[in-house]
């Protein structure tokens, strides 16, 4: 009987572990760090809503990866400070400020799991006077 019930415990917690993302929000994080758009585009969703200081919109995932490219061209990323996290209504988020040669932007990052990935929806990037 105690041989039978382990291998239920057992069993249910394979599965259980099986539907945790492949990756978690410090993999986002990373990959502002890093400023390269190539690693930040595979957490893109299909839309994804950005607000740059000077212009703000929806786009699908190709132009978000040209307007975050662009961003990161003529604000060459030194760092990224994670300053807080956490989770509401479903969606997990990530204030930061990321560092660039320019200066320093306030950046929000919104997250949701979709199925067993989590997707970026929005970014958010402030200029810190």
């Amino acid at each position: 009987m105690k041989r039978i019930l382990g291998l239920a415990v057992l069993s249910v917690a394979l599965v259980l572990v099986s539907f945790r993302p492949d990756y978690t929000i410090d993999d986002i994080a990373l990959a502002m760090r890093s400023g390269n758009i190539n690693q930040l585009s595979r957490y893109l969703d299909t839309r994804v809503d950005i607000a740059l200081p000077e212009k703000s919109d929806t786009y699908s995932k190709s132009q978000a990866e040209m307007i975050i490219r662009d961003f990161f061209n003529t604000n060459v990323v030194r760092n990224f400070l994670v300053r807080h996290k956490g989770e509401n209504s479903g969606l997990e988020f990530c204030i930061g400020v990321l560092q660039t040669r320019n200066g320093d932007y306030r950046t929000t990052l919104f997250i949701k799991q979709k199925g067993d990935r989590l997707l970026l929806q929005e970014l958010r990037f402030q200029s810190v006077q």
